[in-house]
């Protein structure tokens, strides 16, 4: 699903990222610990195409991203990949519904459709009577789900998470970390998720740690 080779990274004289290599097969659950400093998000966002690597290569379903950029990079990223945040990003005027539509309507599909897929992803994530509600009436846990359900509109085939728990109390981290295999189990889609989360990480098919901008 996702090949990245020689990966590196610098942030001025910083060197973050120093020559990562890693393989995320379909359908995989894998984790990326490590200590704060490590270079876990660094690599997160440049393998969900938020930012670019200084060099080396990578490819996600067989598309080789480095002879992409602008237009047809979002395009890419729009169909292709979902994101999930420990802060969920929700637009605050816009209702549960209308956030998870937006990805959606961005890549041109028909509402009726996005509306119909957002109604069974709610009913999937036990948000579905919250649908009408705006993000400063649903608890932290509701907005992760909400979150989830955006992130899954246009079913991307591998879904990047940034410590998608860190913001939530033990029992709606609990769920939201069940909630992933059974995501994986039912659409069949790959995550790579950075968590500080032990619980979160041993649950996962393949924890990778990161130290000084490598994989150990």
């Amino acid at each position: 699903m996702l090949t990245a080779k020689s990966i590196h990274k610098h942030y001025g004289d910083l060197h973050v990222l120093k020559g990562v290599d890693v393989d995320i097969m379909p359908g995989e659950i894998v984790s990326i610990v490590g200590a704060s400093g490590a270079g876990k998000s660094t690599l997160l966002h440049i393998l969900g195409t938020l930012d670019k690597a200084d060099s080396g290569t990578l490819e996600v379903g067989g598309v080789d991203l480095s002879k992409l950029s602008g237009d047809k990079l979002a395009a890419f990223r729009n169909r292709k990949i979902g994101f999930i945040f420990q802060f969920h990003n929700l637009l605050p005027e816009f209702t549960a519904e209308e956030n998870i539509i937006i990805p959606g309507l961005i890549s041109g599909r028909e509402e009726k459709e996005l509306k119909d897929r957002v109604r069974e992803l709610a009913t999937l994530l036990g948000i579905k009577e919250r649908l009408q509600h705006k993000p400063s009436e649903l608890s932290g846990g509701e907005q992760q789900r909400v979150a989830v359900a955006r992130a899954l509109i246009n079913d991307p085939a591998i879904i990047f998470a940034d410590e998608p728990s860190g913001n939530l109390d033990t029992h709606s981290a609990q769920a939201l970390h069940e909630l992933f295999f059974k995501l994986r189990d039912e659409f069949g889609q790959s995550f790579v998720i950075v968590t500080h989360n032990q619980n979160l990480a041993k649950m996962s098919d393949r924890m990778l740690t990161m130290k000084d901008g490598k994989i150990l």
